[in-house]
């Protein structure tokens, strides 16, 4: 963690340190004297954690918070010799309260609760971040389907399917004249299959839009869609949109 200690008092910003001391994930950035300097090293050093006097000369420790950019706000423990602050801290989001003068034990307690709060949000940050860059990827489909049948099994590659009908729990997989049917659903062949090439056309179809050679308007402004091979198939209005930029 990387800490700032923000006192007026001398003798308190030692006692922070010396308890602070001897702890192997604590750097130590900076000790500021007054609420000044308190908001610039915090503008500039983005530190996790604040040891934060309440009463200082000058700005106090809320008015260096309300100073800070919401985004750039450190976890706050505030450090004071009168309890009558200690309402107004947690108003303002402080993790927790130290009342001068105040023993070892106590400052441990709220220092293993800093790090217990830190270790939540960086893994927070972390499955956000990971999820952002999942959305930057390029979709991942299977270039393979494993099929099952008659006690044998063999890999059907995806590039030979013509299009794809549900029922239930199973799928019919139509290549050419063969058919292969498999247990998945419609909402698991569709994140198998690479969208850009697999367009779900219907409730109960998913079509391969290199096969389609036409597309005619139908009855009550559904459509009539017709493969290469001449399999004709329904195309239905909600999901018609699919279709935009494959023809």
């Amino acid at each position: 963690m990387r800490v700032l200690i923000v006192d007026d008092e001398p003798l308190a910003r030692k006692r922070i340190r010396s308890l602070l001391q001897g702890a192997e994930d604590i750097e130590i950035l900076e000790e500021c004297r007054d609420g000044e300097e308190a908001v610039r090293a915090i503008t500039r050093e983005r530190p996790d954690l604040v040891f934060l006097d309440v009463q200082m000369p000058g700005i106090d420790g809320f008015g260096v918070l309300a100073r800070i950019d919401p985004w750039q706000l450190p976890v706050v423990i505030f450090v004071t010799a009168y309890d009558q602050y200690a309402i107004k801290a947690f108003e303002v989001h402080a993790l927790d309260y130290l009342l001068k003068p105040f023993d070892r034990e106590r400052f441990q307690m709220a220092l293993t609760r800093a790090r217990a709060h830190l270790l939540k949000a960086d893994v927070a940050a972390r499955q956000l971040l990971s999820m952002l860059e999942s959305l930057k990827k390029p979709p991942v489909e299977d270039k393979r389907i494993l099929i099952k049948s008659g006690g044998k099994a063999y890999f059907l590659s995806t590039a030979d399917i013509d299009w794809i009908e549900s029922a239930g729990n199973y799928v019919t997989i139509h290549t050419g004249s063969d058919r292969h049917l498999l247990r998945e659903t419609m909402k698991g062949m569709e994140r198998r299959l690479d969208p850009r090439v697999f367009k779900r056309i219907h409730r109960h179809v998913i079509v391969n839009a290199n096969r389609i050679k036409e597309l005619r308007t139908w009855f009550q402004k559904d459509y009539k869609l017709t493969l290469r091979d001449g399999t004709t198939l329904m195309v239905s209005r909600r999901y018609r949109h699919n279709l935009d930029g494959a023809l």
